[in-house]
């Protein structure tokens, strides 16, 4: 008695492995009917089976699309069946995505985000007055601490003004003003009490997790 067996080496190659080769086989055979009948029979037939045998597909959008292009694909776009969508032809599959433009809004100043942008835009529109000018320093001191957090340092208040006219195109210049921004300690202690905080939060949400798991074993 003899066996014919199989080597990988000798296999074709899958062009979707998640199917396996036996849907592979079928893609195969199906191309090789005589009739398109016949062809297009089978293929409904194993959209079914690749279907069942990709289950979380279903929730996405075209699920049935999807298959049958993935259809075509493993058959090397050689498969002369009837599909009830657009085929996707291989120039289709294999063109390059359009290069996405680098943002030309974005700031030189980029430690301080795109939302400072954002507050500067809103107090310039602003009318002079209390208001105004306390949004002004509300952004000056942010402005103050993305740059610690950036810079991780000092930074004298001069810099922050200068940044801020650069910002603003010279409409809001603080430069001359006689107040002076939060000091870098206060804020940088600000800083690390919020992540302080923030693990004793944890750790103590452990400790009260594990506290309820031994009273359930007990």
């Amino acid at each position: 008695m003899t066996f014919d067996l199989e080597y990988n080496s000798e296999r074709t190659l899958m062009i979707i492995p998640e199917y396996g080769r036996h849907v592979q086989k079928l893609i195969i055979h199906c191309m090789a009917l005589p009739t398109k009948e016949e062809r297009n029979t089978m293929a409904l037939a194993i959209v079914d089976v690749m279907g069942n045998l990709q289950p979380h597909l279903r929730d996405v959008p075209d699920f049935k699309h999807k298959l049958w292009d993935q259809l075509f694909i493993m058959s090397d776009f050689k498969l002369d069946a009837d599909s009830p969508y657009p085929v996707t032809s291989r120039e289709e599959l294999q063109e390059k995505p359009e290069s996405l433009p680098y943002p030309k809004a974005a700031s030189k100043y980029r430690y301080y985000g795109k939302n400072i942008q954002t507050m500067i835009n809103v107090a310039l529109s602003w009318e002079e007055g209390e208001m105004k000018e306390a949004l002004v320093f509300t952004i000056a001191n942010h402005m103050k601490k993305c740059y610690l957090n950036w810079n991780k340092d000092t930074v004298d208040d001069a810099v922050i003004f200068k940044h801020l006219v650069d910002l603003s195109d010279g409409k809001i210049d603080l430069r001359n003003s006689d107040e002076d921004l939060s000091e870098s300690k206060n804020l940088l202690k600000k800083r690390n009490s919020q992540g302080q905080n923030t693990t004793k939060s944890a750790h103590k949400k452990q400790n009260n997790n594990n506290n309820r798991n031994r009273k359930r074993q007990n």
